[in-house]
């Protein structure tokens, strides 16, 4: 059978874990989260979010029983993972999409990876089958991330979102997390 995530992950290495994110956790996130608004155009997005607004992701996040997954050493909050099902109808109940955030300081020590794997892990518990990734077709970082980690491209929409009065270029990814056991492959 398919073990279950610990809901606490340590390395010893770096004394960093990977937990459930917490209402402590949101100013840090907030500031992630701004920061990558701020600086790329990986969340389309132009005003930043407010704590208040992260307090209400999290509590809806909570509520629905989505994942949300944080990786901190003693410097605080190094990174964050969610997911949430990819559409709401009752067919794509095994299709989850996620986003991931990792602190400017913390990219390129394995803090993005180490979050996806425990989301990977996490969301194998709920039965997911896919994960999906929906990136900005310029953001050259998070599409080689995704590829190392076994995503796939699957499509490409342009100008599908706006921001700072350009059209921006969504690229599909997706990962199978448990293999095709009835229907038909693609």
């Amino acid at each position: 059978g398919q073990r279950a995530p610990r809901t606490r992950r340590r390395d010893p290495m770096t004394d960093t874990v990977i937990r459930h994110a917490a209402e402590a956790d949101l100013a840090p996130i907030a500031a992630i989260y701004n920061d990558v608004m701020r600086t790329s155009f990986t969340i389309w997005q132009e005003e930043p979010t407010s704590l208040a607004e992260r307090q209400e992701w999290l509590e809806e996040t909570s509520t629905m029983g989505y994942p949300a997954l944080v990786a901190a050493d003693r410097s605080g909050v190094l990174g964050f993972i969610a997911a949430e099902p990819f559409r709401p109808w009752p067919g794509y109940a095994a299709t989850w999409e996620h986003s991931i955030h990792v602190r400017r300081v913390s990219r390129s020590r394995g803090i993005g990876g180490w979050l996806l794997d425990a989301m990977q892990a996490t969301l194998g518990t709920l039965g997911a089958h896919i994960m999906i990734a929906g990136i900005d077709s310029e953001n050259d970082g998070s599409l080689r991330f995704h590829a190392r980690a076994g995503f796939v491209e699957t499509g490409r929409i342009p100008e599908v979102g706006q921001m700072r009065g350009s059209w921006r270029n969504l690229v599909l990814l997706q990962k199978t997390l448990t293999p095709l056991t009835t229907g038909a492959p693609y």
